[in-house]
């Protein structure tokens, strides 16, 4: 019912003129990510990489639906790992695959015009319909990729900015600092756990001054975490010096049942670095 030569090749002779048509369409004063380029290799790749929609999609009158759709996959994931659409706002990039929709959607409608009579509403609505269905599954698998990629690329950074957010530096004579910068959520608690007691362990670090001074947000669980860190550079060996403890800190502490004793605490940091 699907298949039609005529009809793929009618489209396939047009596919250029769609690819320039699309471009012109861009609104390029409010475009974003890669429909927003001026450099011409960015501009000719992203048109490149149109037409070759256009080709794999035209197939799809001349194909089984099957095959058509597994190695349309091979697009989808080249467009999905290409750098500037990865820069570019998933809802941006699922706006212009709309576009497209569209003009297949007015091409049937141009071809069924200009074949008048020569096929049944049943057809064309059922190459309407087609259209559509591709269009859906293409870009519910692009976004599944794009997004997941995105998320992996994501993840890659926050673990760096985690890395960076919470070093262990060692000054001297087994002594080391660990500056805590900005909000701690329960998994930077945790992070700053695991990777405070390797580090110590890796540095030979011996007594650890930990600066809360830049701690802008605390929760309780939190609060319990970085207490939990204390007790268990305690067990390895490592000696611990609080400072910057703000006055919301030290309520949560107090109302956890923390035990002060063994815990060295001064006002700030240079009030703690004194001590040794």
């Amino acid at each position: 019912m699907h298949r039609n030569s005529h009809l793929h090749d009618y489209l396939l002779d047009k596919a250029k003129q769609l690819t320039e048509d699309w471009y012109a369409a861009i609104d390029k004063s409010t475009a974003e990510g890669v429909y927003a380029s001026t450099d011409p290799k960015v501009i000719d790749k992203l048109k490149n990489q149109n037409f070759r929609f256009h080709e794999n999609l035209i197939g799809i009158f001349i194909r089984e639906e099957a095959s058509f759709f597994e190695e349309f996959d091979e697009w989808i994931l080249e467009i999905a790992t290409d750098s500037e659409h990865l820069r570019t706002p998933t809802h941006v990039i699922f706006n212009e695959f709309l576009k497209v929709q569209d003009q297949y959607l007015d091409m049937l409608r141009n071809y069924s015009i200009a074949n008048k009579g020569k096929y049944t509403t049943e057809q064309i609505f059922t190459w309407g319909q087609l259209i559509i269905k591709a269009f859906g599954r293409i870009t519910s698998r692009f976004v599944e990729e794009h997004d997941a990629l995105a998320l992996k690329r994501l993840t890659s950074q926050q673990a760096v900015i985690n890395e960076l957010s919470a070093p262990v530096i060692r000054l001297h004579n087994g002594i080391g600092l660990l500056p805590v910068v900005g909000d701690i959520d329960t998994q930077r608690a945790k992070y700053l756990l695991e990777n405070t007691l390797m580090e110590c362990g890796s540095k030979k670090i011996t007594h650890l001054y930990v600066d809360l001074s830049g701690v802008t947000m605390i929760d309780t669980m939190v609060a319990m975490q970085i207490f939990q860190l204390i007790d268990a550079l305690k067990i390895v060996g490592v000696a611990t010096t609080l400072s910057g403890v703000r006055p919301e800190i030290a309520m949560t502490a107090v109302q956890l049942g923390v035990n002060f004793n063994e815990i060295q605490i001064t006002g700030n940091l240079s009030q703690a670095l004194k001590l040794n």
